[in-house]
Order: C-alpha cells, then structure tokens, then sequence
C-alpha cells in the first residue's frame, strides 16, 4: 500500500465523516460508511499503485447518497438515469468541497469530480479505474440481493451492461475472482 498524506487522511476522513450520518444501515453501520470502506479496500485490491485522486474518488463515490433519494425522480429508466446524473454531480461538488478543505488543488478536485460524474470512461484511465472498482464492488457485494429481486431476462441485460463498463483487464479478473453462472460469465468474455 502507498503510504498516505496527511492531505490524504484528512479528506479520506471527513469523506467517511459525512458519510457515517447516512440513517440506512447495513451490518448495524451506516450503509454509505460500509460502501466507502468497500470502494476502498477493492480499490487497494484491484490499483494498489492508485493515485490520491483516484483514492478520493473512489471512497466519496456515495458520499451523502442518502440525500437525494431515487423516489425524488420519476419511476422508469429516464428518472433513474436523471436521479443518477445529479447525484454524479453532487458527489463531484462535494468531494472537491472536501478536497479543498483538506489542501488539494482545484485540478485534483477536478479530476475527481470527471471520475465522479463518469466522464471519460474508456478513455480516461482514472475514470475506468473507478468504474472497475465500482463494477467489482456491487458484483462482490450487492449482486445476490439485487440478483433475487430480478427476473432471469432483466438480469442477464443488467450483468452484461455491467461487463460492458468494466475494461477488459477487469472482465478477465472477474471470471477469476467470481464463480458466475455461464449465462452471466460470458459478457465478461467479450
């Protein structure tokens, strides 16, 4: 592991600060915490040579989700998608808040704030990085319990989209690190 900042440790802190008010919990946690430390530790796994910025982002991906809930959009895939793109944002605005606080530049912030609101994926190395991690994340983590509120057609769409955000170093890693159904591997082979 990189040895930290101090610069690092203050926004890696005020990040999970925020984040332990989430009032949903997970394992008697705050669910926002438990997912930033999760973010975290398959960041370490995954990038252990990830630069701060990249730490940032990674444990402020969720920061403070719970404040705008997804019931605040319209239903169906056009609210979500919109839901989705603000939250991007406000994630991105309050990560680079946190970033000025604990001394970085405004081009780290930035920099987070693209990974954050996903510009770049593909292109920009940074931003794959954290769609892998958060690819891993909810495949490591959140997938039976979302798996078993899905029809097998919804599904299979869903996991394939996955596999199709996630960069081909990472599709690989996944068929190693995950024992998937046939049906659900195969994206991961594309």
């Amino acid at each position: 592991m990189k040895e930290r900042s101090a610069r690092l440790e203050r926004a890696l802190a005020a990040i999970d600060a925020a984040n332990a008010a989430d009032p949903t919990l997970e394992d008697g946690r705050p669910a926002a915490l438990v997912y930033g430390e999760r973010m975290s530790a398959e960041l370490e796994r995954l990038f252990p040579d990830a630069d701060e910025v990249l730490r940032i982002a990674a444990r402020g991906q969720h920061v403070e989700r719970w404040t705008l809930p997804r019931n605040a959009y319209p239903d169906g895939r056009e609210g979500y998608l919109a839901w989705r793109r603000e939250q991007g944002r406000r994630h991105g605005a309050r990560v680079a808040e946190i970033m000025a606080e604990a001394g970085f530049a405004p081009e780290d912030a930035a920099r987070a704030g693209r990974m954050l609101r996903k510009e770049g994926l593909k292109r920009d190395a940074g931003a794959q990085r954290l769609e892998d991690v958060i690819c891993f994340v909810f495949l490591r983590w959140y997938f039976p319990a979302f798996a078993a509120r899905r029809d097998a057609e919804d599904l299979a769409r869903i996991v394939a989209k996955t596999a199709r955000k996630m960069s081909v170093e990472a599709r690989a890693r996944a068929l190693e690190d995950f024992d998937l159904p046939a049906p659900f591997a195969a994206p991961f082979r594309d």
